[in-house]
């Protein structure tokens, strides 16, 4: 089910026209038909890890602290994580077509993500889709275990981490529409602030709750769809 109108006004006319269009997407459970990051933990992490899950989903953790707090604890090596990532993960059904078309357009299209750079990485080198810029945290593995950079956070708000609102603003900001899919509380200021938003799981309830356009997201069928007629309009102009 859509939610209202799907396609919003954009934030930036280009004089000659309609602004090109950006595709962003979240990666854990959405471009990733997984969540690899607890794939990891699970096959990985501390026991303790689902009860420190338990009290983020309490609100007694940021997702940043949560997230450090459970990685800190895995003392497999890089290398393995990678393998592993390799084997049991996979892309969303037509994902491999979006970039495809992304690319072939010079349409910008990226991994807008909280969970870790080294995780994401992996998949996309597996598939073939190295090329595709990754906006997570950013990692270092030393004999010291595991640190973490946030290189893409709200201003005054660092202690959260990356913010996906401040990378969508900065596509916004470069004249670009927007197109967005996410399904986590994460993904709730991006999808405020792009001009079409596909959603599933929590960010499609939270999207109904505070009545922000959203088209529903499965696989991305739709969302290739969206942005091909999107673009072909950009081109008849």
């Amino acid at each position: 089910m859509s939610t209202g109108n799907s396609f919003r006004t954009p934030s930036a006319e280009r004089p000659e026209g309609r602004p090109s269009p950006a595709v962003l997407s979240d990666f854990d459970d959405t471009a990733a038909e997984q969540n690899v990051a607890e794939l990891l933990l699970e096959r990985f992490g501390h026991d303790s890890w689902r009860d420190v899950r338990n009290r983020f989903r309490e609100g007694q953790l940021t997702l940043k602290e949560y997230q450090e707090i459970t990685f800190s604890d895995i003392s497999a090596d890089r290398a393995s994580m990678r393998d592993y990532v390799m084997e049991k993960a996979n892309f969303r059904p037509y994902f491999h077509e979006l970039c495809g078309f992304c690319q072939q357009q010079d349409i910008p299209l990226a991994i807008v993500s909280q969970g870790l750079d080294f995780y994401i990485q992996a998949l996309l080198d597996k598939e073939g889709l190295s090329h595709v810029p990754v906006y997570a945290v950013n990692t270092v593995f030393s004999a010291e275990g595991l640190s973490y950079l946030y290189n893409f956070p709200y201003p005054g708000r660092e202690d959260l981490g990356n913010s996906k609102g401040v990378l969508v603003d900065r596509f916004r900001n470069q004249g670009n529409y927007v197109f967005y899919a996410g399904d986590g509380a994460s993904d709730l200021e991006a999808a405020e602030r792009a001009d079409v938003v596909f959603a599933h799981r929590t960010l499609a309830q939270q999207c109904r709750e505070r009545q922000i356009p959203f088209q529903d997201f499965d696989d991305f069928q739709g969302m290739l769809q969206a942005v091909e007629l999107y673009s072909r309009k950009t081109h008849s102009h």
